[in-house]
């Protein structure tokens, strides 16, 4: 098995497919910059919120004022150097840390594919995506190569292959297979879709997209991978993901893993794509066909490097399972649910009244949570408790801060879950900030009160 491994590691193949990807992922990235940008949501989601909520461990990582838009305007020019080439692992650093810190500055803002372009954008920290038809391969010969170890774009495939297995055994679950929720309450809403609306009411719709949804999640992977299927398996993915994304608000994200898509494909087909842009630019394609191998020496850099990518994805096949390690419903308490490929798994609100008590006179009063949050952040928060427990904090250091003492903050909190009635979500007579964020389980929710089969 050893050999076979060193074997494998010493495999090459054409380095079109790695250009092509890192011309496209750049240039998505530079589009899904710019879109947040002319939408005012630097503004709306950093700048204007009062308070900010933040990652366990990752407290310190803020908005910086004014100077977020220096941030985006960084990662936006970073993105142009990977999309060119030029200065790769720079560009691929910088875009790295600040597309990440933009990701960590408020976890109200959370999404599933933020979390995707970060990881994928460290892996390519590692890979030669600048061997072949980038402006530091034309400026430098000795980093111009045709060919490339083939583990750096199979590291890609596995990556993607990991998002969407996890994402298929996190829909086989009851709420998804059996009542069809959350699609049961989302799609009848959008009936004026032309072509399809009409029949987005019926309940077989329903369970025909959940079935199918997560069939393939669960199957797309190997499609790609085997030659015979993968021109269907890609017609798959485009129909999927635009359709998803006619059906659901979910930005760039369809179109992020359509074109992610195309490393399946062998280098025939980016060869096309970048004779296509060599006539388009008039740029010259065969000074990049010069047939050169890229060998990697093996020294301390390079075990180095393949320690950092197996303890990487490492991480990423183990950080899913975390949820196991709590008791209850992961849904309900959410502990372990970031961070693990659960996509648009639930609809989930709540009601949250937050309660100020000084403890020697029982003396209390509510609090307007439109005081400190804006719309958005108010209801992330009033179903999610890592969100709850850090806002009580927050609550008591600002009234403290005002004069009172003595204070204890307590929550009238009910949540609904895929279309059950709302229950109690928090225990009413727990002062929340007797308790600080840790990875323990929150033993302040109160439990789930129905049971949801399934992985």
């Amino acid at each position: 098995m050893v050999n076979g491994f060193k074997t494998y590691l010493e495999k090459n193949i054409e380095a079109a497919p790695l250009a092509v990807f890192r011309i496209f992922f750049g240039l998505m990235m530079l589009g899904s910059i710019i879109r947040f940008w002319a939408n005012g949501w630097i503004e709306t989601l950093y700048i204007t919120p009062s308070f900010h909520f933040t990652y366990y461990g990752f407290e310190w990582v803020r908005p910086l004022g004014y100077f977020t838009y220096v941030l985006f305007f960084v990662c936006a020019i970073a993105a142009v150097g990977v999309a060119l080439g030029f200065k790769y692992r720079l560009s691929i650093v910088v875009f790295f840390l600040s597309f990440t810190y933009i990701e960590l500055m408020d976890k109200t803002t959370y999404l599933n594919h933020y979390y995707f372009i970060s990881i994928l954008s460290f892996l390519l920290i590692f890979l030669p995506a600048n061997s072949y038809f980038s402006i530091d391969s034309k400026n430098n010969p000795q980093k111009a190569f045709a060919q490339i170890p083939k583990w750096t774009a199979d590291s890609i495939k596995l990556l993607l292959g990991l998002v969407y297995f996890y994402a298929g055994i996190a829909k086989l679950n009851s709420d998804w297979l059996i009542e069809a929720m959350p699609l049961k309450i989302w799609l009848p809403s959008k009936f004026s879709i032309p072509l399809i609306g009409n029949f987005l009411a019926e309940e077989w719709v329903h369970y025909a997209f959940s079935w199918s949804g997560a069939i393939y999640d669960l199957a797309i992977p190997f499609l790609l991978l085997y030659s015979r299927t993968r021109y269907f398996a890609f017609f798959l993915v485009v129909v999927f993901h635009l359709l998803t994304r006619v059906l659901f608000p979910i930005g760039m994200f369809p179109y992020i893993m359509i074109i992610s898509a195309l490393i399946f494909f062998d280098a025939r087909l980016h060869h096309k794509i970048l004779g296509f842009i060599s006539k388009y630019l008039k740029i010259s394609k065969d000074f990049f066909d010069n047939g050169k191998v890229l060998t990697q020496k093996k020294n301390f850099t390079l075990n180095l490097k393949y320690v950092v990518i197996m303890l990487f994805f490492a991480l990423q096949l183990l950080f899913p399972w975390r949820y196991i390690l709590y008791p209850g419903e992961l849904f309900w308490t959410e502990e372990g649910y970031r961070f693990s490929w659960r996509v648009m798994l639930m609809e989930k609100a709540g009601y949250a009244q937050f309660k100020i008590v000084d403890k020697k006179t029982n003396v209390w009063f509510y609090v307007d949570n439109k005081d400190f949050l804006t719309p958005f952040q108010e209801k992330q928060m009033s179903f999610q408790p890592d969100f709850i427990l850090e806002y009580a904090h927050y609550l008591k250091e600002h009234f403290e801060r005002e004069g009172h003492k003595n204070l204890g903050v307590y929550v009238d909190c009910y949540v609904t879950l895929n279309g059950r009635l709302s229950e109690t979500f928090i225990d009413p007579d727990v002062d929340l900030t007797q308790y600080r964020e840790s990875f323990k389980h929150k033993t302040w929710i109160v439990p789930f009160k129905d049971e949801i089969k399934g992985i």
